[in-house]
């Protein structure tokens, strides 16, 4: 069908909604038991775009008082330029952290509401290199017991999940036995990842990785701290061959995902959308990694990352995330489902292909705009 031409930006709104967790949760560095949804909504054209980020509710007010203002009445086909408007718009107030997580809300809707005008799904938009993209089971909290460890990992295979995650580095210690009944569990043909979130120090970090690798761990995961990047090169120089190191999953811009990759820090670079200055920012450092020759994975928030993450030529794989998951199908109508190991957009819905379940959404909200 033929674009819609000359349509403006008429409106931005923006909700929070805080979600419980369905167990208490944590990683090997923080805990929690909620999580909060920030949705933007842009209107232009007759046609209603929606984007969103897991942030705090001072990026929903951000959101509301800073970016709906200014792009406001510009052109809904020219999303870059709404984007690197929204960019130097909060340099003086911190331009990483929470402004790059209301910046990408907002331009996430903003590519949905282009594709919507051109009736098009957003991986038409902007052109598949795939049809579905594979995914890996993502979870293990370092709150589970062992039994809850391991039926999350086996369900992630029974739902023909090929990989799967869980989190280390709360107990060092107790770390070599979970990792242990990960492998038991689900065998010895599911490829097992490991997450620190920068828990370890360097020499922690070593020496975990050739234990993990005695049980086939294949992906190591902030082995250290992200700021690390020495710490992680010492890594990946020195860790197993098997043994993938990733990081970037708090890039917030370029120049974070260029200093990484230029210092060889990362075997893989993650980048998430939500984070990143939405899907722009994601393609602004698919381009880096094409230019490294670093394969790139998207990180959480599967139902948003499944349109580019079929449209961009680096990505190897997507993180199907528990908690993200259970947040999508129980908010959004036109979530993917996995199939085969994959997720595959739907090409016939237009943009993003989500629609928010206000009904349901309704009983979480905690403010916005």
């Amino acid at each position: 069908m033929q674009a819609r031409s000359g349509a403006a930006i008429e409106q931005v709104s923006v909700s929070a909604y805080r979600i419980p967790t369905d167990r208490p949760e944590s990683d090997g560095t923080l805990e929690w038991d909620h999580t909060i949804l920030v949705v933007v909504e842009v209107q232009g054209g007759g046609r209603s775009g929606l984007g969103y980020t897991y942030a705090d509710t001072a990026t929903a007010r951000l959101i509301h008082d800073k970016l709906a203002p200014l792009v406001t009445g510009m052109d809904a086909f020219a999303v870059t330029a709404a984007h690197d408007t929204m960019v130097h718009a909060v340099r003086n107030l911190g331009s990483r952290g929470i402004a790059s997580m209301a910046i990408s809300a907002v331009d996430v809707a903003l590519w949905d509401l282009k594709a919507r005008l051109c009736d098009l799904s957003l991986v038409r938009l902007l052109g598949a290199v795939r049809d579905a993209v594979p995914i890996y089971g993502s979870g293990g909290f370092t709150s589970y017991s062992t039994d809850e460890l391991q039926q999350q990992l086996v369900g992630y295979r029974r739902d023909g999940m090929t990989m799967v995650k869980m989190k280390v580095g709360r107990d060092p210690a107790a770390d070599p036995a979970r990792v242990r009944s990960a492998r038991e569990a689900i065998g010895p043909d599911v490829a097992l990842f490991v997450d620190a979130n920068g828990a370890y120090d360097r020499k922690q970090a070593l020496a975990m990785a050739e234990v993990f690798a005695e049980f086939g761990v294949r992906w190591f995961e902030e082995p250290v701290s992200s700021d690390d990047l020495r710490g992680l090169r010492l890594l990946r120089d020195r860790a197993p061959a098997i043994m993938d190191i990733a990081a970037g999953e708090y890039g917030y811009d370029t120049f974070y995902f260029r200093h990484m990759l230029a210092s060889g820090s990362v075997d893989v670079l993650q980048a998430d959308a939500t984070r990143c200055r939405g899907i722009t920012g994601l393609m602004r450092a698919a381009a880096l990694c094409d230019a490294f020759s670093i394969p790139l994975s998207t990180h959480t928030a599967p139902a948003l990352h499944v349109h580019p993450s079929c449209a961009l030529s680096p990505i190897r794989h997507l993180e199907y995330f528990h908690d993200h998951v259970r947040i999508e199908s129980m908010l959004f109508d036109g979530c993917p489902v996995p199939r085969q190991g994959e997720l595959r957009p739907d090409p016939e819905r237009p943009g993003l292909g989500l629609e928010l379940r206000r009904a349901d959404a309704a009983r979480f909200a905690v403010g916005g705009g």
